[in-house]
């Protein structure tokens, strides 16, 4: 896939994110809308291709609704980025069907490790974004997985677009 037809995303697990498992919370509800949005933006500008990390919260959402776009637009592929085999083992049953839903509904699936190690998540993010051409960003402005993506992403010069986790746009 070419790389400026690619976009990749990252964005915090449920735990990092106000309403954490909530998914009724209206700010919930915006950030998936703002997802859709973009997502609608960047097909409109090209992309085709789009890898997603499959982790809990924003990273299941982003999958969720690249697979909305893809109903829309047949020519949609959907790429899961996985760190390690049975990344999902340790899950509750609830985001473990998601995971095993989403995957099933991706046209590639890319796992980096056959287990886990502790460089699995920081080679995952940057399988993703040096495939990618555009990174979303849901970012709540603290350290962690999601700032060095962003931090690395900056680097290799991807367009950065930076959503706030209650849905606002930010410009990078």
């Amino acid at each position: 896939m070419e790389r400026e037809k690619t976009c990749c995303f990252t964005g915090h697990r449920a735990e990092k994110l106000p309403w954490g498992s909530n998914e009724r919370d209206m700010r919930c509800l915006r950030l998936k809308q703002a997802l859709a949005d973009v997502l609608s933006s960047l097909y409109a500008a090209g992309i085709r291709h789009f890898i997603c990390g499959m982790a809990t919260g924003a990273d299941m959402y982003f999958g969720e609704s690249v697979c909305a776009l893809r109903e829309e637009h047949p020519d949609v592929t959907l790429e899961a980025a996985v760190p390690f085999q049975g990344q999902e083992q340790r899950w509750d049953e609830r985001w473990r069907t998601r995971y095993f839903r989403l995957a099933e509904a991706c046209d590639k699936i890319t796992v980096l490790h056959s287990a886990y190690t502790p460089t699995c998540m920081r080679d995952r993010n940057r399988y993703m974004v040096d495939a990618s051409g555009v990174l979303v960003a849901v970012y709540n402005g603290e350290p962690g997985g999601t700032q060095s993506t962003m931090l690395y992403a900056m680097r290799q010069g991807l367009e950065i677009i930076e959503l706030t986790p209650e849905g606002g746009r930010r410009t990078v």
